[in-house]
């Protein structure tokens, strides 16, 4: 019985370390896409530089709780409710890993951005940046708490980020038009508006992941997308 007690306990601690683990490495996520965001906002070229360089230390985060995951399968091989933890553990440290990738892109664009003349846009980057860390926050705090309701409101509120989003392109491609000497700056704000973008996607598939290993089903109907007409940029 003793040592039926002890394989339980240390099969708790290791899928607590993993989550731990997890919330340490959103933690770190979190700064990064913070600072890639402050770069471009202040025209820092040196903070941008910096948020590019601390990428590697998410990558590596990410490769030691992939691993402490395959450990737990190859030894515990769980089921039930531990396997939706340790599947949603899986996804969600790979969709941190390309989140920290989009706030390195930002950082080097906000690198080259600092080198060209002022743009108003700015502010609206500034204003997406602040949705998309409430949304990567919301939803790490929702993975943390095991809290569905909490994902649920980060899956439909990407929707406004979308809206932003498309209206900021309009007024960028408005701008380009209006003077080439716009475009490469508008340019990169282009870059960067479509990763604020897409770390606000990333959010929701976290989210939805939460969802599912809290009630062991995805959220009920479609994603709530704003429409973008022709307004998409890859």
């Amino acid at each position: 019985m003793r040592d039926s007690q002890h394989i339980v306990k240390s099969y708790d601690e290791e899928l607590q370390n993993i989550s731990t683990s997890i919330i340490e490495m959103g933690g770190l996520v979190e700064a990064q896409l913070a600072d890639a965001i402050e770069s471009v906002v202040r025209r820092n070229a040196q903070l941008g530089a910096q948020t590019d360089q601390r990428d590697a230390q998410v990558d590596a985060m990410e490769r030691e709780i992939d691993e402490a995951v395959v450990r737990l399968l190859a030894r515990r091989q769980p089921m039930a409710d531990d396997l939706r933890q340790v599947l949603a553990a899986l996804k969600i440290v790979g969709i941190l890993e390309r989140v920290g990738d989009y706030a390195a892109h930002v950082g080097k664009r906000a690198v080259m951005l600092a080198q060209d003349h002022e743009t108003p846009g700015i502010a609206v980057i500034g204003r997406m940046g602040k949705m998309v860390r409430d949304l990567i926050g919301d939803v790490l705090g929702a993975y943390a708490r095991r809290d569905p309701e909490l994902a649920l409101s980060v899956w439909r509120r990407d929707q406004d980020l979308d809206q932003l989003y498309a209206s900021f392109f309009r007024e960028l491609l408005t701008a380009m038009a209006e003077d080439p000497k716009n475009i490469n700056a508008c340019m990169h704000l282009l870059f960067i508006a479509k990763n604020l973008e897409r770390v606000g996607d990333f959010a929701t598939n976290i989210a939805e992941n939460v969802h599912f290993l809290v009630l062991g089903v995805m959220p009920a109907g479609k994603r709530p997308k704003a429409a973008k007409g022709d307004y998409s940029f890859e």
